[in-house]
């Protein structure tokens, strides 16, 4: 699991492993480990000038310091630095021929530059002064950002299009929140931790599930199980206008492992689920959670519709956990939430997060404005409905209410947006809470899953929804079958 920490923690925890070490150790523990990746991608490119954007704080001392060890080592190197300069950096600098101007010209035929401009205790957005620099940097360049992309929001709360966006970040020992959140992680290029000997004693802000936490995570039947205590999940989906949106959420679940599946449905789903899902138990009954609303209509008038809503509205009025979808997120309003007696996720994309804000709070919310500052509004819907909200998207959110850490999930390659993605999401979500896995957990563990199996049911071209649904069992077995790497 990767873990992100706040700004405050960082400083704190620098603080205290400085106090043990001698002055300058703990810089130069970042400085050694920067200037290996630097000469790495040096060396691949077959270049021969690194160059250093050198703003006033100590990122800026990290990136001169580094292209002075660089030099030292018959590489050409060019700082381009503020009037405000850590003085042992210059000197280091001045003594390795280090090239040392205020002119970004000079820029124009390195081959690796590192942007050192701002640092984590910065605000968002870059001086003018720094934009000139990022501006005459070379589109040719590999451009790797000392502990964030400068300009970027340290916290990751909102992306400034004007920023840096770095080929390769190195960081320190830990993730920080714009490393991991959307929309900053775009900027940050490959995430690469340099290790210092940095351990933060807090709780980390975000958190990231990787391929190898599956095994410890994933609900695996014991000898003693049968379908009942492995999960029986109810799934209120699809209509007579969305027909296929029931198919693929059934699909979804029993191919993820449920241990029974009671499917509602408007005739013509329950035709297809019957034909294509022999497995699916049909009719309302108990169960361990419920998966309420992909492909449903709240306005529906066509026969059956009613009688679906009915159990819909039932499932929400229950203790049973609840998956709230799509269309079923029609059905939430202040009385509905309030009447909640069980764990609920929700799972809006932008769209349907800005219009269930607007119908909460009364105030026209834009689908712009979540995709701008997406935890900002995934945990204002967190808060105000009590409920845990998975907000869909190129990364995916999993933002409990209150402040415990947030999942963030970036697993799906671009070709899982298409129609029907999140109707599977929906019924492997179902599998993973039926099990009893906490919605959080849930949610991430999903979201790895589901983009794992978009790239394995045809790496590197499109996929169909029904296709990431048929490749779940296999993708779980072998995810299911990684081992952690032993701890050195």
């Amino acid at each position: 699991m990767i873990e992100a920490f706040g700004v405050d923690d960082v400083y704190a925890a620098e603080a205290a492993l400085m106090a043990g070490l001698d002055e300058g150790e703990l810089m130069a523990r970042a400085v050694a480990g920067l200037a290996a990746v630097a000469t790495a991608r040096l060396e691949a490119r077959g270049g021969r000038w690194v160059a250093a954007l050198v703003g006033p704080g100590n990122n800026g001392a990290d990136a001169l310091y580094a292209v002075a060890a660089m030099a030292r080592e018959g590489w050409n190197a060019v700082a381009v630095h503020h009037d405000t300069v850590h003085e042992g950096a210059r000197a280091a600098a001045q003594e390795a021929g280090v090239v040392l101007t205020t002119d970004p010209a000079l820029l124009e035929e390195a081959d690796v530059v590192l942007d050192g401009v701002l640092g984590i205790g910065a605000r968002p957005g870059l001086p003018a002064w720094g934009a000139a620099w990022v501006a005459a940097v070379p589109e040719t360049a590999h451009v790797i950002a000392v502990d964030l992309p400068s300009g970027q929001d340290p916290m990751g709360g909102a992306l400034d299009p004007e920023g840096v966006f770095a080929d390769e970040t190195v960081t320190f020992s830990v993730a920080k929140p714009v490393h991991l959140l959307a929309p900053t992680e775009q900027a940050c290029g490959v995430l690469t931790v340099v290790d210092i000997g940095l351990e933060v004693d807090a709780s980390p802000c975000v958190r990231r599930l990787d391929h190898d936490d599956v095994a410890a995570l994933w609900p695996v039947p014991g000898a003693a199980d049968d379908k009942y205590s492995r999960g029986v999940l109810g799934v209120v989906a699809g209509g007579e206008s969305y027909t296929g949106a029931a198919l693929l959420s059934v699909t979804a679940a029993v191919e993820s492992g449920v241990g029974m599946v009671r499917y509602v449905g408007t005739p013509t789903p329950t035709a297809l689920v019957r034909a294509a899902v022999p497995e699916a138990v049909h009719g309302p009954g108990r169960v361990q959670a419920w998966v309420v609303g992909p492909g449903l209509d709240v306005g529906s008038r066509a026969a059956g519709a009613k009688a679906q809503l009915d159990v819909a509205r039932e499932a929400l009025a229950g203790a049973e956990p609840v998956v709230v979808d799509a269309g079923g997120l029609d059905l939430l309003d202040d009385a509905v939430l309030g009447a909640r007696r069980g764990p609920t996720l929700l799972t809006p994309h932008a769209g349907e997060c800005a219009r269930l804000l607007t119908r909460l709070t009364g105030s026209e919310v834009e689908r712009a404005a979540v995709e701008a500052a997406p935890l900002r509004h995934a945990r204002d819907l967190a808060d105000r409905t009590g409920a845990t909200v998975l907000l869909k998207g190129a990364t995916t959110l999993v933002v409990p209410p209150g402040h415990a850490p947030v999942f963030s999930q970036a697993d799906a390659p671009p070709w899982l947006a298409t129609a029907g993605a999140g109707d599977v999401l929906a019924g492997l979500l179902g599998t993973i809470v039926a099990a009893g896995v906490p919605v959080d957990r849930a949610g991430a563990l999903a979201a790895l899953v589901h983009g794992v199996a978009a790239e394995r049911a045809n790496p590197g071209g499109p996929v169909r929804a029904l296709a990431v649904a048929h490749a779940l069992p296999h993708v779980i077995a072998h995810l299911l079958g990684r081992r952690p790497a032993p701890a050195s």
